[in-house]
């Protein structure tokens, strides 16, 4: 008997004295005449002992069979073709529209623009800085730094050592501690300083400034005592109700405005001309520029949108997953919308790239400072130890208790946003915050 290892290996011979007849589709029968014990010989073939398996049963065909078929299908194909036809069409037509809007833009104002002042060697203004003077050599950008050591470096070097080692500045931006030297000649101003020093800053800085310069804010906050924001401080501080204003917002940080990635932002201001001076002045291959009217709206949103990152901070270091943290951010949108639109402003612009789109850059992304401060205090953090470890200002932190008061103003009920004032004053743990939100009534939404 043949062992069962080698009845696995085809073809298999065995032999034997006697055997049954084989099935003839299964056996083949060798006999040998020189065989004596008229041996048989059977030799298994392969297919016998594996045979293939049968052929599937013919599926029987569906009790009705469309009898337009192939109609169906030519119809189905010729509405593809017309689908890709209308969305080339569309798309082709927008770059005719934009390529047109390109051909008209003036761009007179960049080529009389020859100095542009930047307040501030912060990140943000040193990306701005970098990011004007690489729109015209020939144009001087100065930056008034307090920093005796930025300023060294940026001229030697043309490097920020303390914000951007990495990155080399363009050689017209120069640095300076000298508040006549910048001012001299400018045809623009970025302001760049963070809201609660603005005040003091322009102070000091009133009397080399020229009534009809164009202040670009750059900074997003209300002063702490006063519940102001840039639109007023600037002319206040600078005693001239007609200084030209206007607020530069949207989804931006500063890392990637340097890394000359794309990026969108709004221009707002009451003087439609003046706005798209700026619009011309900014606008790049890398920097799209959108202009509005709406200055509270845009200003306000900058501001809040900084109280709520701290809160997705918070519900990040808790770890309380995306459902939370969705519904906190859409709940955080309402209140600054409710709060916006009371104080004036569109609800567009909430639901526009200096709104939404802000809001979902600084709630989401690690690069925000504000939703930094947020995550590591719902890690269990203090406030003091977070902000002596920061190099940056976290806007957020000191407007919080600002938006509380501007809303009491108003009265509009902000559940999310004060829970994080009253956080940051250490008058609530962010778990006890987090109970006391889920446990508010329900109301319906307006």
């Amino acid at each position: 008997m043949a062992s069962s290892s080698s009845l696995l290996e085809p073809p298999f011979h065995f032999t034997n004295n006697f055997s049954p007849t084989p099935k003839p589709h299964l056996l083949h029968t060798n006999f040998s005449p020189t065989q004596k014990s008229h041996t048989l010989t059977l030799t298994v073939c392969n297919a016998a002992i594996n045979p293939p398996p049968p052929p599937p049963p013919e599926q029987p065909l569906p009790e009705k069979v469309p009898a337009v078929l192939p109609e169906v299908a030519l119809e189905a194909a010729s509405a593809t073709r017309d689908r890709r036809k209308i969305v080339r069409v569309a798309w082709e037509k927008l770059v005719r529209w934009s390529r047109s809007l390109r051909l008209k833009a003036n761009t007179d104002v960049l080529e009389r623009t020859n100095k542009v002042v930047v307040l501030g060697g912060g990140s943000f203004g040193t990306a701005m800085a970098s990011h004007v003077a690489g729109r015209k050599a020939q144009m001087e950008v100065n930056m008034l730094v307090r920093d005796p050591q930025i300023c060294q470096s940026i001229n030697e070097k043309h490097f920020n050592g303390k914000y951007f080692p990495d990155h080399k500045l363009p050689d017209n931006v120069i640095a300076t501690t000298d508040a006549k030297t910048a001012f001299m000649g400018a045809d623009y101003c970025l302001h760049a300083v963070p809201v609660q020093f603005s005040s003091s800053f322009l102070e000091g800085v009133a009397d080399y400034v020229e009534p009809g310069l164009p202040f670009i804010s750059l900074s997003k906050g209300l002063e702490l005592n006063t519940l102001r924001m840039m639109s007023q401080i600037i002319p206040q501080t600078l005693k001239n109700s007609r200084q030209p204003f206007v607020a530069l917002s949207g989804p931006s940080f500063a890392l990637e405005l340097m890394n000359k990635l794309p990026t969108a932002m709004v221009v707002a201001s009451k003087d439609k001309k003046l706005a798209n001076a700026v619009q011309q002045l900014l606008a790049s291959r890398n920097l799209r520029i959108s202009t509005t009217s709406d200055v509270t709206g845009v200003e306000i949103a900058g501001a809040l949108k900084n109280v709520l990152a701290i809160a997705a901070g918070i519900v990040e270091g808790l770890d309380l997953g995306n459902n939370s943290m969705a519904a906190l951010v859409a709940q955080g949108c309402s209140e600054i919308r409710w709060l916006s639109t009371k104080m004036g402003a569109k609800s567009t612009t909430i639901s526009g790239l200096s709104g939404t789109g802000d809001i979902m850059l600084t709630c989401f992304v690690s690069l925000s400072r504000n939703r930094t401060v947020g995550v590591r205090l719902g890690s269990g953090e203090t406030l003091d130890d977070i902000l002596c470890s920061m190099n940056q200002v976290a806007e957020g932190v000191s407007t919080a208790g600002a938006v509380i008061a501007l809303a009491q103003k108003y009265n509009v009920k902000m559940p999310v946003l004060t829970a994080v004032a009253r956080i940051i004053d250490n008058e609530l743990t962010p778990q006890k915050a987090v109970y006391e939100l889920m446990n508010l009534p329900q109301v319906e939404e307006v």
